[in-house]
């Protein structure tokens, strides 16, 4: 029998905003299918439910028709089928191997570099500000061989994107900033794809703009909407995670020194990270049938909201899932980035992130270069041993500031 919201939590409360972790656990426990009336959608969060809602073809993503499209236009996301496997297989190739690595990560370490020196001399910096929030999207322009005066008016645009996707309350102001952006975007990048159609480079819109498969290429349409997916699901994830991941790190010391004696264990924070402290904590769906889930039954249409925040910390999934620890034996880490990956940070299925190569890369690159410029850090508040920052936001989520003091250099 499907419950209602007066009875279980409310997505949409104070209380779940400043905390979902205590919701998330009554969720699964007690209210495993709530019928949401105010966002009319249907809540699911036990990690075996969110799991077959992003991998079994009975869900769709037809959800993103009004979700996504208004601010980006037709994504890839949208797509199923034949187009969708060649959309993916036209982008996907910049995103791993040796275009990855021989084109891209010098980009991504220079950008890194770039915003530590920035504060590399300073007592503290504020790891969100100064550094995770520019350091995705600095690296998305700079990709694409966009203008790095523009890195600012990108980030203005990321933003915007961001906040209508997130605006769960359907807040008119929101809703209005991110069609601006809508329009701001394509009137910026449209004549840049036709030139660099006419004139192309050593750049990812180049090679967006020249693959070809099966006699399909890309409109310049289709490119400026992945810019524009790209921006946000790009930058979100990366931003969120390296700020989370210090964060996490910075509350457990002695995890923080494990990994800067080995630096191989970089990978398993990032993927503990995405378990612990998701980025995006729901993610909709939409099936194509009644589907019966713990709880009850969804009908076909119905927008399903799976909470990723809430799965990931599934009791029957993953042991003592409320403790973050980067040894745990239960997530393994070199699956976490590939569409086999225990958590659901990235979904799973054919809509599985196309871009996880890359914000691995980026999130190793970030760690090292951070953990080499400041031998110590600890929380700025009071003396340095302070409890960590909160967690802001409902659909994505991250500490909103990290202020980090540094010690002594060497």
């Amino acid at each position: 029998m499907t419950t209602t919201p007066s009875t279980a939590p409310d997505i949409l409360s104070p209380e779940f905003a400043a905390d979902p972790y205590p919701a998330y656990r009554t969720m699964r426990e007690d209210f495993p299918l709530i019928r949401h009336q105010a966002t009319d959608a249907y809540i699911v969060s036990r990690y075996e439910d969110v799991a077959r809602a992003f991998k079994d073809p009975v869900f769709t993503s037809r959800n993103y028709d009004w979700q996504l499209e208004p601010v980006h236009g037709r994504t890839i996301l949208q797509m199923d089928g034949r187009e969708h496997s060649v959309r993916r297989a036209l982008v996907a190739p910049a995103f791993r191997g040796k275009d990855l690595q021989e084109k891209f990560l010098p980009v991504i370490e220079r950008n890194s570099r770039e915003l530590i020196d920035a504060f590399r001399d300073a007592p503290e910096a504020d790891l969100v500000g100064q550094y995770a929030t520019r350091f995705p999207i600095n690296v998305i322009v700079d990709m694409l061989g966009l203008d790095r005066a523009d890195h600012g008016r990108f980030h203005v645009w990321y933003t915007s994107i961001i906040d209508f996707l997130g605006n769960l309350s359907q807040d008119p102001e929101v809703a209005a900033a991110g069609v601006r952006t809508r329009d701001e975007l394509a009137a910026y990048m449209i004549p840049i794809i036709q030139d660099r159609r006419a004139r192309p480079g050593d750049d990812l819109l180049s090679v967006l703009c020249a693959a070809e498969i099966d006699g399909t290429r890309m409109s310049d349409e289709d490119i400026k909407a992945f810019v524009s997916l790209l921006l946000a699901a790009g930058g979100e994830t990366t931003d969120k995670a390296i700020a989370g991941l210090f964060r996490n790190l910075l509350a457990h010391p002695e995890q923080l020194a494990a990994v800067r004696e080995d630096r191989t264990l970089i990978p398993a924070a990032f993927a503990e990270t995405l378990r612990f402290t998701p980025p995006v904590h729901m993610i909709m769906r939409q099936p194509s049938e009644d589907v019966e889930m713990s709880g009850g039954t969804i009908p076909a249409g119905a927008t399903v909201t799976c909470l990723i925040g809430a799965a990931n910390r599934d009791e029957s999934r993953y042991a003592d899932p409320d403790t973050f620890n980067i040894f745990r034996e239960d997530l393994t880490t070199s699956s976490a980035f590939s569409a086999a990956a225990d958590h659901l940070a990235f979904a799973l299925g054919r809509h599985f992130c196309v871009g996880a190569l890359l914000a691995k890369t980026e999130v190793e690159v970030g760690v090292n270069h951070l953990l080499d410029a400041f031998p110590a850090m600890a929380f700025a508040d009071g003396d340095g041993d302070g409890e960590a920052p909160a967690e802001t936001g409902v659909f994505t989520r991250g500490p909103g500031s990290l202020r980090v003091r540094f010690g002594q250099r060497v």
